[in-house]
């Protein structure tokens, strides 16, 4: 039996501009998902989906060595169909055939659990973590498993595969990664807050993609605003940071920063998008009336930055 474990992912800084080489601050959570392996006589490959909380949300079944999907189900009410599913992971499974030839090509065959340790809701990389540890049963190189199979700029995957926060960014088409200290002296005063809006981060992908403009002095400003977020010392800095960081983005994608659209009452701290924006969660300043505000807006999910950051 192997065991292989992807950490989840929050982009702090860099959103859609990461795309086109923003150096952008990724933090590893202290969530992720797990990718157990054990081999079974039969020539098959048997896969369960399992969530936090025990209940297998997804099951498929493989013949191989063809890897043909023969059946599979899906225990939700929500969010697509079995056969979509099954078919998005048989494309993976297939482009990491396609980058390793031996993969998958033994006379037996295999059962695999998959097991998040955060509910699939939340937006911190149910799919990153999962192409991460194919790749790594596969022996393959993750960035081009997810670009050959997906889109995005793959700062979830170097998170999945760090354990401290790192600087991300793109440079020739190819992935640089920088492992960085992130430790704010003003970490108590920082929360994350699930919004409860499931983002399609594609969609967002695309929309930001169609603007087809130059965003060079964005970019090289965003880049500033990431390695100063790393060196701010105050909270006030901090926030004047987010600020600007909201701005930038909001001017570029054409929608209003978060607080501005749901939160304009909130005279704590600030609050910043995080990845695609409105949906998964934001991080905000605050204090220790911080958490109560948002509660009584409805939103039950918040976390102290010592809760979720690795």
């Amino acid at each position: 039996m192997k065991n292989y474990y992807s950490n989840g992912k929050l982009l702090l800084t860099g959103e859609y501009l990461v795309l086109d080489g923003a150096k952008s601050l990724a933090i590893p959570t202290k969530f992720g998902q797990d990718l157990i392996v054990e081999n079974i006589q039969e020539p098959q490959l048997i896969w369960g989906s399992f969530t936090d909380t025990g209940e297998c949300w997804f099951e498929a079944v493989f013949d191989l060595p063809k890897l043909r999907l023969v059946n599979c189900s899906f225990n939700s009410d929500k969010e697509g169909s079995a056969e979509m599913i099954g078919e998005t992971l048989l494309e993976i499974l297939m482009e990491a055939k396609n980058l390793n030839p031996n993969f998958l090509t033994t006379k037996n065959g295999f059962l695999v659990k998959t097991r998040l340790t955060f509910p699939r809701n939340w937006g911190l990389g149910s799919s990153s973590t999962l192409i991460n540890s194919i790749a790594s049963w596969a022996k393959i190189d993750a960035f081009k498993l997810l670009w050959n199979s997906f889109k995005g700029s793959g700062y979830d995957i170097a998170c999945a595969q760090n354990d401290v926060p790192i600087f991300y960014q793109i440079k020739n088409q190819k992935p640089m990664m920088k492992q960085v200290e992130f430790n704010p002296n003003f970490k108590e005063n920082l929360f994350f807050v699930f919004l409860n809006q499931k983002q399609d981060s594609k969609e967002g992908i695309a929309k930001f993609r169609e603007s087809n403009q130059n965003f060079s002095k964005e970019i090289a400003r965003i880049s500033e605003i990431s390695d100063e977020f790393v060196n701010s010392k105050s909270i006030i800095n901090f926030n004047q940071l987010i600020l600007e960081h909201e701005q930038i983005i909001s001017s570029i994608i054409k929608l209003k920063p978060v607080k501005e659209k749901l939160f304009s009452d909130y005279t704590l701290g600030e609050i910043k998008s995080l990845g695609a924006w409105g949906g998964d969660f934001v991080m905000v300043t605050g204090n220790q009336e911080t958490p109560e505000y948002f509660k009584k807006k409805g939103f039950e999910t918040v976390l102290k930055y010592s809760e979720i950051i690795l």
